[in-house]
């Protein structure tokens, strides 16, 4: 009975969200992107696509997606949005992170984005234009993935942590104390592979079609940048997500590292009582900031 309902929910809510849909104006930007996905399914390979348009998106997105945090330290206004203000960027710590980075995508990711194509296929998952869901069912799509990769990395994450593994695979993520959005995959290819198989599920559980591939791929790299970024910029449209544990969150745990654990949402660390630390914190600098204002 429970299933049912759940099921009748969820079917009165995408009718609503249909129904919506159909008042709201057309995408200018439909027609120049439905022409740009059927001349790549008209010029280029199945093999090609998802192997290197997933290389591609993932390359173009992170280091587009780098850039405001990369800039943001050439910019004195925005210094005061720094989280850690007594610990700025330097060139040879984003440097060596550079080099790292270049050497997980190419010699890690790559060979598995090569196998992009054979899960495809092995799934029968479309790539045609006709068969792409609707925007609204792809961004509750990228939900559900991202809810089910943030569980798989909070327990993962905090395993990594165990003192008797940590300074063999994780502690090369906490090299940086404080953390600048470039450095959001900079890890130990072990942890790479351990972490990152958390994003493969929720794949294997939603996907109908290509492009989820990409737009999860976009999105889980605008949330990890995001919160490794070192800066909690006000209006951060993130913010707008449900639980989202944002940079500041974060950030506590490569200033402390212990607790906040889970990659986008705050839930795993308050049921388990892993932020409490954190929340301290955060009582505490609440507290500086009144009595610096009373001074003032």
């Amino acid at each position: 009975m429970a299933v049912n309902d759940t099921l009748n929910i969820l079917n009165s809510a995408y009718l609503a969200v249909e129904y919506i849909d159909s008042f709201l104006p057309d995408n200018p930007l439909q027609q120049p992107f439905k022409n740009a996905w059927n001349y790549m399914l008209d010029n280029y390979t199945k093999f090609q696509i998802a192997t290197w348009g997933s290389l591609i998106v993932h390359e173009v997105s992170y280091f587009l997606l780098c850039v405001p945090g990369f800039v943001f330290q050439f910019i004195p206004y925005m210094q005061k949005y720094k989280i850690q203000q007594d610990k700025p960027e330097t060139w040879e710590k984003q440097w060596k992170c550079f080099k790292t980075l270049l050497f997980n995508h190419f010699f890690i990711q790559l060979p598995l984005i090569c196998g992009t194509y054979y899960f495809t296929e092995y799934f029968n998952i479309p790539y045609e234009w006709e068969e792409m869901p609707r925007w609204y069912v792809l961004v509750a799509q990228c939900f559900g993935c991202a809810v089910i990769e943030d569980a798989w990395h909070y327990f993962l994450h905090r395993l990594l942590h165990h003192k008797r593994i940590y300074k063999y695979i994780h502690k090369v993520h906490h090299e940086f104390v404080s953390p600048f959005g470039m450095q959001a995959e900079y890890a130990h290819p072990l942890e790479t592979l351990i972490l990152g198989t958390g994003f493969f599920i929720g794949i294997v559980v939603f996907c109908n079609h290509v492009v989820l591939l990409w737009a999860w791929v976009i999105c889980r790299l605008m949330e990890t940048i995001d919160v490794h970024s070192g800066y909690d910029v006000p209006l951060n449209p993130l913010h707008l997500v449900p639980f989202y544990a944002g940079a500041r969150f974060h950030d506590f745990h490569h200033m402390n590292f212990i607790g906040n654990y889970a990659s986008t949402f705050t839930w795993w660390d308050r049921i388990f009582a892993t932020d409490s630390q954190f929340i301290a914190y955060q009582e505490k600098e609440k507290k500086k900031q009144i009595i610096t204002k009373k001074k003032a």
